[in-house]
């Protein structure tokens, strides 16, 4: 969340700045009248405990002397009461303000390009030029069925729509492909982890899922409390660190994080309704850095290199996309998307996002560093950023590898894993 203290001191910039992602926030000017209201209520209750204390010290002096006390036990009752009435409201108070504060997105960074939606984000570079097949290409959904590597149709009775059972040489490109990018990740320095696939509301909310987008997570209603499953390996992944200080010479610390992902996809009726690209349940490697403030943008532009690698290693063509303010997640401070070509759609889609939250989930899983044995604790800056959406990237090969009789060659760096050449 953002520092109340610097929505205080800049109240008008903050909006301003806000305002670019294309809404109205406005709403902060009221944030901070309720903020300018609680703290006179602290300062009022501060004083009547005050007031009680020294009446209840001449309590206890009247009573030691054998003097009537009545007045003033009188007036201390009134004052235990007054000072109750005015703590519930100052709770009542302070729910408001922390949950405007929970709905109110990050402010976004200097480089971050001005503009409405997605159409207007920024091309930084492209890798290879879009795969030219020579024939008309087929969707992978087509391809996946034909080999009898992809069923929806059983998926869809044992579940439902959105929903996908992999079979054969399918699903163990699924696993090659898990198995691949967590080598890869981990020799270029991150540790391997493996979440639990369930988390609670105190961790969605950490990260930036809760409250505002709950609809869109899958809520477990006879868990332990309030347990979700998990939308991203963010979330569990970020959340180890969660009210906790580190060193600061064990930053950064990077994280390969491999989970199963749930999503409802709620804001998604009619899109992509068939295939991979966007599904209930999908799997996921992703890569989580703990970095000092001052070294975050240098360790965002490492994560981006390192998360294109994979897709150069597959000979894959994509490209990189700078999120315009008008595109950016809430948690995010600035954000690089690397789309990849999928030929039945002659168009570049989304496979990864690479984002740095800067002190925004920080601040909210209160997760802080300390520089040495004596200084103050500071927050973190969190990054994270796909490495990749293990389906989609299952989808790229199958569009980008199909040969005209509908088989599939095996990328050269995943044949070690898959034991063939080809998937027919």
């Amino acid at each position: 969340m953002l520092d109340i203290k610097l929505i205080r001191e800049d109240l008008e910039g903050v909006i301003t700045r806000l305002n670019t992602r294309g809404k109205d926030f406005g709403y902060l000017r009221e944030l901070i009248e309720k903020d300018e209201k609680r703290r006179n209520l602290i300062s009022e209750v501060e004083e009547l405990k005050r007031l009680r204390n020294e009446n209840s010290k001449l309590v206890g002096e009247r009573k030691r002397n054998k003097e009537d006390a009545t007045d003033i036990l009188e007036k201390v009752a009134n004052l235990g009461d007054k000072i109750s009435e005015l703590d519930n409201q100052l709770r009542e108070l302070e729910k408001e303000i922390e949950y405007t504060l929970l709905i109110t997105p990050n402010l976004l960074h200097e480089s971050v390009p001005i503009g409405k939606d997605e159409t207007e984000n920024l091309e930084i570079k492209k890798f290879l030029e879009p795969t030219k097949l020579g024939f008309k290409p087929r969707g992978h959904y087509e391809l996946g069925e034909k080999l009898k590597i992809l069923d929806f149709e059983r998926a869809a009775k044992i579940t439902g729509s959105r929903f996908v059972v992999y079979k054969g040489l399918g699903a163990r490109l699924e696993r090659a492909l898990i198995a691949f990018m967590m080598d890869v990740h981990s020799k270029n320095g991150y540790q391997e982890i493996i979440p639990p696939y369930i988390v609670n509301r105190e961790s969605m909310t950490a990260t930036g899922q809760l409250p505002k987008f709950e609809e869109d997570a899958f809520r477990i209603e006879n868990g332990n409390g309030d347990w979700f499953l998990n939308p991203t390996a963010e979330v569990p992944t970020i959340n180890l660190f969660r009210g906790e200080i580190i060193d600061f010479e064990d930053l950064p610390i990077n994280y390969c994080s491999y989970t199963m992902a749930f999503r409802s996809e709620a804001g998604s009726a009619g899109r992509d309704t068939r295939g991979l690209i966007r599904t209930h349940q999908f799997n996921k490697v992703e890569l989580i850095k703990f970095a000092a403030p001052e070294n975050s943008y240098k360790e965002l532009e490492k994560m981006l290199e390192e998360s294109e690698l994979i897709l150069k290693l597959l000979k894959i063509p994509y490209r990189i996309v700078a999120l315009c303010s008008g595109d950016m997640g809430a948690s995010m401070a600035k954000t690089y998307d690397i789309e990849v070509w999928i030929p039945s759609q002659n168009t570049y889609r989304e496979i990864g996002s690479i984002s740095n939250a800067e002190d925004y989930q920080a601040r909210r899983g209160n997760i802080r560093m300390r520089r040495t044995k004596d200084s103050k604790p500071e927050f973190v800056h969190t990054l994270n950023g796909s490495g990749l959406a293990v389906g989609r990237t299952w989808v790229a090969i199958v569009e980008n590898y199909q040969q005209e009789d509908g088989s599939i060659r095996v990328p050269e760096v995943l044949v070690p894993y898959m034991g063939v050449e080809i998937i027919e």
